[in-house]
């Protein structure tokens, strides 16, 4: 597999447009050691004798990265073709103040990274807090399941966040550059089916709830059932607020669920999944029955 990896420089920042483009074959395992840019890159330090010079002549003057938060906290879902869009919030304080903070989220070792999901934007949209030490700085990143951003399912999990800050001193070498600042999860959206029969029934007869849990498959970008999972069955009776379980049943190899349970009330009935580190959990719309 061939890598196709594109960093353009530019005033205060880095352009991301196309860091880490993997071309797969479909029968082919992903190749790691994608190269990720440096503190350097991003904020386009200067080098050679001038600039060495220019920062003897001084102390660094090195910011803190005081958060980041990606996606507002929450996990990134992603399907098999809508673009997800998310932000993420660099806080960062300095003596001069803050000129830009940039991140990333990348996958794998660090000497054997699989994955990349950057900004195309130049540099950090900054607001400066109360105190003007201190400001946080948002970029943006739009994953598309139909690209090669998420080219496979081993990706869903977990993702290190890169991030750094510049301090506002004029010059582009004070800066604080983290690969490993934090982690996110990128994750497979996930759909749950249920239907329960017959209906109407008699009481005291039994019910049989099916069912299917599917996930997106990102080699395929179509659903797959999620295999051997403990899904919960659900009832609500009418007129109640809440769902109660009943019992847990697990998917088969295709990701179907069936079970029987005896019909004594009207109401509702579903199924719901509690979700895993790569799967988000998911709650099937109810299914009413009405008992006769």
């Amino acid at each position: 597999m061939r890598i196709r990896a594109t960093v353009a420089v530019v005033s205060g920042a880095l352009a991301l447009s196309a860091f880490a483009v993997p071309a797969v074959q479909a029968d082919e395992k992903p190749d790691a050691g994608l190269n990720l840019p440096s503190g350097a890159d991003v904020f386009a330090a200067g080098s050679g004798a001038s600039a060495a010079k220019a920062r003897a002549a001084r102390a660094a003057e090195v910011p803190v990265i005081k958060k980041v938060v990606v996606n507002g906290g929450k996990d990134i879902v992603v399907g098999t073709k809508s673009k997800q869009k998310f932000t993420i919030a660099i806080t960062a304080s300095s003596p001069s103040g803050i000129a830009d903070a940039f991140a990333h989220l990348w996958h794998g070792h660090i000497d054997e990274v699989d994955g990349f999901l950057g900004p195309t934007q130049e540099s950090g949209n900054c607001k400066v807090s109360a105190d003007p030490t201190t400001s946080t700085c948002t970029v943006s990143v739009t994953v598309d399941p139909r690209s090669d951003d998420l080219y496979t399912s081993s990706l869903a999990g977990t993702w290190k966040v890169a991030a750094g800050a510049l301090a506002d001193t004029g010059g582009q070498s004070d800066f604080i550059w983290n690969e490993t600042q934090g982690t996110t999860r990128v994750q497979r959206f996930s759909k749950l089916t249920v239907n329960a029969s017959p209906e109407p029934v008699k009481k005291g007869k039994t019910l049989t709830v099916t069912g299917k849990l599917t996930r997106a498959n990102w080699d395929t970008n179509t659903y797959k059932g999620y295999t051997n999972q403990p899904v919960k069955l659900q009832f609500k009776k009418k007129g109640a607020k809440s769902y109660t379980t009943v019992k847990t049943v697990k998917t088969s190899s295709t990701g179907t669920l069936k079970t029987t349970v005896k019909a004594s009330a009207d109401g509702y009935w579903r199924y719901s999944f509690a979700g895993t580190s790569t799967t988000p959990a998911v709650s099937a719309g109810g299914d009413f029955v009405d008992v006769k």
